[in-house]
Parts: structure tokens; sequence; C-alpha cells
């Protein structure tokens, strides 16, 4: 993407040498790494973080060649989860179920942000940054595609027509042979998944060849709505461990290192979202943009899922503690912005952002007399059966027996 224009508006950052929401960039990738690095414990190992995947994959870039390593991206999005379907039930390796984060991944959560950043640090000091970008750009092309084409498919089948030829098609990839085969890819899917791919695709070619703002921030939203929907919190209590580490994260690593300066004027992704200032003036054409990482998005936002499902189960028919988050959030973001034109000088989000999102439904709590049932409530990782699936098996052999 074109360098923003420099202004002493969101853009200002003649000290820090980026914007601050620019900061919430690594976060969100460290929690797609999270997301899918973890869906499903027996391919915890295969389905490497999202980053760590990149610096392993530039090593064998290589080693290996060109066409070695889109393999491995192939295969560490398949296996991850990324491209998953609502409606392939039949998909034996498709983990559907979104991954809980417990109290000891929360702590964890910025050490590996950390590690991940300072290993992104060394490695823009050590190799070109116009190969790393070219990496980044064919990484986020592949991810970006999938994830837009998983965003998209249920708006999409409104618009098929009811008469609309959909055919069935399963994409199956294995290793080994005989007794020790194992199945690495089982995805099934339809003609229609096939054309909200090729639409995905399109975006995706845009995004390659002009980086877009558009297309950036088109596939910003769908990293953002697949980390949410992906990503939950078990308990109130995880999620305020969570937003006090990565809060800290923030304000080390903006205020006490030029370490997060570097790595985000060098690191081209669609990792955050851009907002023209100047669009009424060159329309399509504008190039001075205000910035949000997306991980100012999806960290908070599974914070605030997580209280709507708290209030879901109040069954008290109001959805008090997602309103007062979300209006927080809002109030926070827009705190960040009014220091920012008041200091002249780059923010971490997460500043303004942690204390609103967890301080006020705290205070919402307090005033209800419900602070005990929101740090009591706890989900249940383990799946709900779905009705008629399991029992299809039992039925059918109880009736041989007879």
């Amino acid at each position: 993407m074109r360098e923003p224009a420099q202004d002493p508006g969101l853009n200002a950052r003649e000290d820090q040498g980026c914007p601050p929401t620019q900061v919430g960039s690594f976060r969100s990738l460290c929690a797609a790494s999270w997301v899918w690095s973890r869906q499903g414990t027996g391919r915890r190992q295969a389905a490497l973080c999202l980053l760590g995947k990149l610096k392993v994959s530039c090593g064998k870039w290589f080693e290996r060649g060109c066409l070695s390593w889109c393999k491995d991206v192939l295969e560490g999005v398949y296996k991850s989860g990324a491209f998953v379907h609502e409606k392939c039930p039949k998909s034996k390796n498709s983990s559907e179920m979104p991954e809980t984060i417990t109290s000891r991944d929360a702590a964890r959560f910025p050490i590996v942000a950390s590690c991940t950043l300072l290993g992104l640090y060394l490695f823009f000091k050590i190799f070109s940054q116009e190969y790393i970008n070219l990496l980044l750009s064919m990484y986020f092309f592949v991810l970006g595609i999938l994830a837009l084409s998983h965003t998209i498919s249920p708006m999409m089948n409104r618009f098929f027509p009811a008469n609309f030829p959909n055919k069935q098609y399963q994409l199956l990839f294995t290793q080994g042979s005989g007794e020790s085969k194992e199945e690495i890819v089982n995805y099934e899917f339809d003609t229609k998944d096939l054309v909200c791919l090729a639409l995905s695709s399109v975006v995706g070619v845009w995004y390659l060849l002009r980086k877009h703002w558009i297309a950036n921030n088109l596939f910003g939203l769908a990293f953002s709505l697949n980390g949410v929907e992906l990503l939950h919190l078990n308990n109130v209590s995880t999620g305020c461990i969570l937003l006090g580490g990565l809060f800290i994260y923030d304000v080390f690593w903006v205020f006490g290192t030029n370490v997060m300066v570097t790595v985000a004027k060098s690191f081209e992704a669609p990792i955050k979202l851009v907002f023209p200032q100047d669009l009424l003036e060159k329309g399509l054409d504008a190039d001075n943009f205000a910035m949000l990482g997306l991980g100012d998005i999806v960290i908070p936002g599974i914070f605030i899922a997580l209280l709507l499902r708290f209030d879901i189960s109040l069954k008290k028919n109001t959805h008090k503690y997602f309103y007062t988050s979300f209006v927080a959030y809002i109030f926070g973001l827009g705190l960040t912005i009014f220091i920012m034109h008041i200091f002249k000088h780059a923010q971490p989000a997460l500043l303004y952002l942690v204390p609103a999102c967890i301080g006020f439904p705290l205070l919402v709590a307090l005033a209800k007399g419900e602070v005990t049932e929101m740090f009591s409530y706890e989900e249940s990782s383990t799946p709900k059966e779905v009705p008629g699936a399991s029992k299809e098996e039992p039925t059918e052999a109880s009736k041989k027996e007879k």
C-alpha cells in the first residue's frame, strides 16, 4: 500500500513512525495465528502459527523453492480450518467449533506476540524488505481469498436462484499409504462455494496488483470477522487477563522501544483498515489514510462477544452488557483519536480501549449487583451434538441386531 501522507491528524507519527492503530495489526496476526493453529489438538503441531509459519516458510523458500513453499502454505491453511464452511457437516477434517482461550493461553499470549514481533524485527533487519513483502503479499493473497470466500458465502447464497445447478465436490489430501495413510484435508464444497471463491479471487488479484484501499479493507474485514467467529474466551476473568496483558504489551512496545515502529513501517499486508481522509477530493484514488489495526478490532471484539453470550445466559431478554461494552469500545476509540490530535503523537489504542471495555461493563455489574454472576459465568468448550447425527448409526445397528 502506498505510504499515507503525513499530517497532524490521525497519521501524525513524526516521533513514532506509524499511526497508533497500526500497532493492533500485529496483535491481529497473533490472534489469527492462535485461532488457525489450534483448530484441533491432533493437528496443533502441523498447523503452525501464522507468523511462525511465515518465518519458517521463508527459510523453506530458499531451501526447497517456491513450489514447496506454496504447498506448505496451502497445507497450513487447510489444516488450520481457515476455510471452514458451515454447511459441510460431513467434512471429517474441518473444525467448526471455535477455539476457546483458557486463562493459561491468555497469560502466554502477550509473550508469544512479543516474540513474534521481535522475530519480525530481526527478519526485516537481516533480509531485504522487498523480498519479504513479496512473500507476505503471496501469503495474504491466499489467506485473504479463503477468508473472504468464507465470509461472503452465507450472503451470496441468497442471490442464487432455486434452480441453480449446484454440484457437490470433495477435496481430499492424504499422506502415506496402506494402514499408515493419514487424511490431511477432507473438505466438501459445492458450486456455490466455487463462485464465492472466484469472486474473492478477483478481489485478491486486485489487491495483489494495485494494493487498493478497498481491496485491503475487504480482506481486513474478512480477517476480523473470522477472528471473532473462531476465537472465544471461556470466561470474563480470562478476558481480563488477555486484555490486561496486551495492555502492557502495547504500552511497552510503542513507548519503550522502536521495534514496533520499525516493523510497522516495513510491513505491507492487509492487517489494518484504512480510511481515506481525502475521499471527497480525490475519490477512489485517495492516498491520505487514517488506519485501524485489526488487533484493535479482534481482541476487544472477542471480549464483547463474550459479554453478549453472558447476556443471553442471564435470560432477561436484555443485552445491557453487550451494548455497554460496545459503547465503551466506541468511546475508547474516540478517546484515542482525541489524544492523538491533542499531543500529535502515536498512541497505542489498547491503552484506552482496555480500561473502557472492562471498566464500563464492570460498573454496570456493580450497579445491578451481578458481579458474582459475571465472573462465575463460564462456557463449556465441549461441542454440542447435532440432533440426529450421532443417533443414526446406533439405530441402524440395533435394527440389524434385531
